[in-house]
C-alpha cells in the first residue's frame, strides 16, 4: 500500500523480471481496478510489471471514495509510486479510461515515459461523455433502456447528474440499485459479441460500486482539466514511442477519436482490429497488445543486444 493524501491508501504491485524494463498499467474505469489477468500482456521473462488501483478502486482504501480523487492527484500518485520503486523512466500502457491517465501522465512528465501503449482511446471530452449516457442506444437499445429505468424519467434529460445524485449517496440501498445498472450497461456494450466472462466482472458488486461512482464523479467534474487538454497536450510526448490500438467497433470509446488522436500525432503506430470491439480482451485487441509489447523490447534493449 502506498499512502498518499487522507483518506487514501493506494494498493501496488510488481511482478515479472526484478531487473527487467518497467512497464506501469493503468486500468480503466476510471475506478475498474486491476486483475491478475492484466500481467499477461507482458512478457514476465523480460518486463519488470507494475500495477496499481488508483484511488478508491481495486484494493485501494476506501473503496469508491471520491475525496481527493482527481486526475491532478492520480499523476502524483504515478510520480511517487515511481519513485518508490526506483524506476527512473517505464513504459506506460493504459486502456479506455488507461489511455486517458497515460496521455495526462506522460504530457506531465515525459521524461520518465520511455514508450505508450494505448487502447480504446478515451479523452473524457463532452461529446463522449454525452454519447456514453445517450449515443450507445443507437447501437444498444436495450441495455439503455435497462440503464435508464434506474432513473424517474421526469429525471432522464440529465442522467449525469440524476445518477451522480444516487451513487453518492451514502445508503447503500440508494447507491447500489443504481451502481449495478450502470456497470451492467457498460459490460454489456463493451464487447463485439457478447461475452458471459466481461459481464461477470462487471456484475461483481465492489466492481459495479467503484465503476459506477466514480466514472460519475470523474464526468460530472469533466476529468478535472480543461476541455480539449489532452489532446492539445500531444505536442509535448510526440517523440515518445507509441501505439494506439483500436477497435473498429468499440461503441463504448468510439473509433473517432483514436482517429483524430492518429492524425494529430503521426509519429504514433495506430493499429485499428477490424473485429474488435472496446474491451482488452477480445482476441485480435490482446493479440495487438501482445505484440505491441513485444516490439517495445526492440527499443528497450542496449544495443547490439537482441532481447530473449
Amino acid at each position: 500500500m502506498l499512502e498518499v493524501d487522507p483518506p487514501h491508501g493506494v494498493y501496488w504491485e510488481t511482478s515479472g523480471a526484478p531487473d527487467g524494463v518497467p512497464v506501469l498499467f493503468l486500468h480503466g474505469g476510471p475506478g475498474a481496478g486491476t486483475t491478475p489477468v492484466h500481467r499477461r500482456f507482458f512478457d514476465p521473462a523480460f518486463y519488470r510489471i507494475v500495477l496499481f488501483d488508483q484511488r478508491g478502486a481495486g484494493r485501494s482504501t476506501p473503496h469508491g471514495e471520491t475525496k481527493g480523487n482527481t486526475t491532478p492527484a492520480l499523476v502524483a500518485d504515478i510520480e511517487k509510486l515511481r519513485a518508490l520503486l526506483g524506476i527512473e523512466s517505464w513504459i506506460v500502457f493504459g486502456g479506455s479510461w488507461g489511455s486517458t491517465l497515460a496521455l495526462a501522465y506522460a504530457q506531465a512528465h515525459p521524461e520518465h515515459v520511455r514508450g505508450l501503449v494505448l487502447r480504446g482511446i478515451f479523452l473524457c471530452r463532452k461529446s463522449e461523455i454525452q454519447w456514453f449516457l445517450y449515443g450507445m442506444r443507437e447501437i444498444f437499445p436495450e441495455a439503455w433502456r435497462e440503464f435508464v429505468a434506474a432513473i424517474p424519467e421526469a429525471e432522464r434529460g440529465d442522467l449525469l447528474q440524476a445518477f451522480h445524485k444516487r451513487l453518492m449517496h451514502p445508503d447503500p440501498d440508494v447507491h447500489m440499485p443504481v451502481a449495478r445498472v450502470w456497470s451492467a450497461y457498460e459490460g454489456t456494450c463493451s464487447t463485439l459479441l457478447p461475452s458471459a466472462e466481461t459481464m461477470m466482472g462487471f456484475r461483481d458488486e465492489r466492481v459495479a460500486l467503484g465503476l459506477a461512482r466514480i466514472e460519475a464523479h470523474y464526468f460530472a467534474n469533466d476529468i478535472f482539466l480543461p476541455e480539449g487538454a489532452l489532446m492539445a497536450g500531444v505536442a509535448r510526448i510526440r517523440a515518445i514511442p507509441a501505439v494506439i490500438v483500436q477497435g473498429r467497433y468499440d461503441i463504448v470509446c468510439p473509433i473517432v477519436t483514436a482517429d483524430e488522436l492518429a492524425r494529430n500525432w503521426p509519429e504514433a503506430e495506430y493499429i485499428v482490429i477490424n473485429d474488435a470491439g472496446h474491451s482488452a480482451l477480445e482476441p485480435g485487441t490482446r493479440t495487438a497488445l501482445v505484440d505491441a509489447m513485444e516490439r517495445f523490447k526492440l527499443l528497450s534493449a542496449p544495443r547490439g543486444t537482441p532481447p530473449n
